[in-house]
C-alpha cells in the first residue's frame, strides 16, 4: 500500500455487499470517505463498509457505516461478510465478531473455495405490538421488531409496482426516531416467506440479515409461520430458526480485492 490508496476486499451474503477494510486505514472523515467508495458509478459500489478494529472481547470489532455514510449497529449479511473474510485470512470454524449490536458468534457449517456458509446467534429478537401508519396512498399496517437494529414488519398479498416509494414514505416517517429498516413479506405456506427490503441508509437491497430475521420474527410471533423458516429474497435463500435465541443461516462469497485511489 502506498499513502495514496486504501486497501479493500468486497465480499457479498445474498446479493448484499459489502466492503471490508482495516481501520487502521480509516481517513479522518469515515462517512465521506464509505459515501465516495461505495458510489457505484465512481466508486468500488456497496451497500456499506465493515470497518475492522481490534477487540478485546472479540475475533474482531466490525463498524457497518451504511452507503450513505450513517453508520448502523449491525448488518446480519455484513457481519457473514466479515466472518467470511476472516476465515479467508486464517482456517477456523467459530468467529466472534463485536457489533454495534453485541457480541455475534458465526460457526462456519460449509465451505467451497470463496464460497462460505455460517449460522449466526443473533441474540433474542424483540416484538412489538402491531400498529398503523398513515401513508399518502392510505394506511398501513406493521409489527415493529428490534434485532439490536429498528426494524417495520409489512404483510402483503404480493408485491405492488409501487412498494419503494411505499417503503422510502415509510422511513420518512418521523414516528421512527433512529429510523428504520422496512421488511415486506408474502406468506407462501408455514415455511417459506418471501421478502423485499428497504434499508436505512442504503435504499433497496437484495437481502438483509437481520431484515431476513426480523421478516421471519414477526411471521412466527404472528402464528403465520413456524421454526425454522425458509426467507426467500432476490439475492438468494436463508435460514432461520427461533429457540431461546433465534439463528440465521446463509452464506457469504469473497469477491474481490484491491486499492482504492484517494
Amino acid at each position: 500500500m502506498t499513502s495514496f490508496s486504501i486497501p479493500f476486499t468486497k465480499a457479498s451474503a445474498c446479493g448484499n455487499d459489502f466492503l471490508i477494510i482495516d481501520g487502521a486505514d480509516a481517513p479522518a472523515d469515515i462517512a465521506a470517505f464509505t459515501r465516495r467508495i461505495c458510489e457505484r458509478h465512481e466508486g468500488v459500489g456497496a451497500d456499506g463498509v465493515e470497518w475492522l478494529f481490534p477487540a478485546n472481547d472479540a475475533d474482531i470489532h466490525a463498524r457497518l457505516i451504511n452507503a450513505d455514510g450513517s453508520e448502523a449497529e449491525i448488518s446480519g449479511n455484513g457481519t457473514r461478510c466479515v466472518a467470511a473474510y476472516l476465515c479467508s485470512q486464517q482456517a477456523r470454524e467459530k468467529i466472534v465478531i463485536r457489533t454495534g449490536a453485541g457480541l455475534k458468534i458465526c460457526t462456519l457449517t460449509s465451505r467451497s473455495e470463496q464460497q462460505y456458509e455460517f449460522e449466526i446467534a443473533m441474540g433474542k429478537p424483540e416484538v412489538g405490538e402491531a400498529f398503523s401508519l398513515p401513508l399518502s396512498s392510505g394506511e398501513v399496517r406493521g409489527v415493529p421488531v428490534s434485532m439490536g437494529n429498528p426494524h417495520y414488519v409489512i404483510f402483503v398479498p404480493d408485491f405492488a409496482p409501487n412498494w419503494r416509494d411505499v417503503a422510502a414514505e415509510i422511513q420518512r416517517n418521523s414516528y421512527f426516531k433512529q429510523g428504520i429498516n422496512v421488511e415486506l413479506v408474502k406468506i407462501q405456506d408455514k415455511s417459506n416467506i418471501d421478502v423485499r427490503f428497504f434499508e436505512r441508509g442504503v435504499g433497496e437491497t437484495q437481502s438483509s440479515g437481520t431484515g431476513s430475521s426480523a421478516a421471519a420474527v414477526a411471521t412466527i410471533a404472528t402464528g403465520q409461520g413456524q421454526s425454522p423458516l425458509r426467507v426467500h429474497t432476490p439475492g438468494g435463500l436463508q435460514g432461520v430458526r427461533w429457540e431461546d435465541q433465534l439463528f440465521l443461516r446463509g452464506s457469504a462469497r469473497i469477491l474481490c480485492r484491491g486499492e482504492f485511489f484517494l
